[in-house]
């Protein structure tokens, strides 16, 4: 059975994190992904260490699996090649400051009405309206204006970034999710869509508890470390070794915690229920952590999760990356060199459909205008093989 994308073409004009991360998904699901890049420099992450054997680990697990052509926009022989490009693309995809597209004669309106099957798919900071489309943005900004930077750190500690780029990666995923539902609807109506993500909206559509709480209580939630503010117990305990985690969701979940602790006070009014436990929570987790810190993580882990309360060790990327639920789920995978050897390691494709061969290699990340002869060489293919 073919890949979903395996007919679907995207010329991908994105630079560093948010474009690039929605075209790896894209080519994760089958669809031939043709990175456009600038002549000489390419996509910045190039240059963005480590680096192996002189090339970038960074680039190459965002950039694993397409292929490479360096164009000039602005040159006319490069233009026209582009064009060409155009004419056989179903998606194109970018993530340049709103306007530039439009100066280089790219833009949404000029390309649907020379292509109007093209789906135009782009993320900025900003979006493509408003009165701030064209300030310029990275994750952080998205970040720290989102909202998400106010409820992430400790109490009464300073707002820290989360650790994963989610002002970026959101955002690719917004877009991926945008492009499918286009090339979805272009089976109906024949036409393309113009896509339009920003960072910044995409910050504010994950605030799920945040903006509930804010709306209903008119004040807006402050940082509480690893805890939840509407689940308890639903953060971090200390055992005689560190830290783990436990995420009691419900009632019954909660009177489960308590047998196995030996903790009389599932029907202490003072715990009884979610809202008591959440006003509770300080005492809470003193009297579990007055259990917890007699044994080690490990022993805490094991008994909870064969009572089914869900719990966790905190592991770093190494651990996880050896973590035996991962490795069965495929989800690290080897970016082979040109000569099918190991090269780099990055995460595998998280969509696991039915039919389709979840593969533990990649292809490998293109080097700049490494591409260039066989693109030239398809674009002569009038069978679009």
């Amino acid at each position: 059975m073919p890949n979903p994308l395996a007919n679907v073409t995207v010329l991908d004009l994105t630079h560093v994190l948010a474009g690039p991360f929605a075209t790896m998904t894209l080519a994760d699901l089958g669809a031939r992904v043709i990175k456009v890049e600038r002549p000489r420099s390419g996509d910045d992450t190039r240059a963005f260490p480590p680096f192996k054997d002189g090339k970038s680990a960074y680039f190459s697990a965002l950039n694993h699996s397409k292929k490479s052509i360096a164009l000039d926009l602005k040159a006319e022989d490069d233009r026209a090649v582009f064009h060409r490009l155009l004419a056989r693309a179903d998606v194109i995809v970018e993530n340049f400051r709103p306007g530039v597209m439009e100066r280089l004669g790219y833009g949404w309106r000029d390309l649907h009405a020379a292509y109007p099957r093209l789906i135009y798919g782009a993320v900025s900071g900003f979006g493509h309206t408003g009165p701030d489309a064209r300030r310029p943005a990275y994750d952080m900004v998205a970040q720290a204006r989102g909202g998400v930077m106010s409820i992430t750190g400790e109490a009464g500690g300073d707002p820290v970034r989360v650790g994963a780029s989610i002002g970026d990666i959101v955002a690719g995923m917004y877009l991926t999710q945008g492009v499918l539902a286009a090339l979805f609807d272009r089976e109906t109506t024949g036409k393309g869509r113009k896509i339009d993500v920003a960072m910044l909206d995409s910050q504010l559509a994950i605030l799920e508890h945040a903006i509930a709480i804010t709306t209903a209580t008119g004040t807006p939630p402050g940082r509480t470390g690893a805890r939840h503010p509407s689940i308890t117990p639903f953060e971090t305990f200390h055992a005689s070794d560190g830290l783990f985690v436990i995420a009691a969701g419900n009632d019954q979940l909660f009177e489960r915690l308590c047998v196995c602790l030996a903790l009389p006070i599932a029907e202490d009014p003072r715990f009884a229920t979610n809202p008591a436990r959440c006003k509770n929570a300080r005492l809470l987790k003193r009297l579990i952590e007055a259990v917890t810190l007699d044994n080690t993580a490990a022993f805490w882990i094991a008994k909870l999760g064969a009572a089914g309360i869900p719990t966790a060790p905190i592991q770093d990327v190494a651990q996880v990356l050896k973590d035996p639920q991962i490795e069965a789920r495929r989800m690290v995978v080897d970016v082979l060199d040109r000569n099918g050897r190991h090269a780099f390691t990055a995460a595998g494709n998280p969509i696991k459909l039915s039919g389709m061969e979840d593969r533990t290699t990649r292809r490998p990340a293109p080097d700049l205008d490494g591409n260039r002869g066989e693109i030239l060489h398809w674009l002569e293919d009038d069978t679009g093989g």
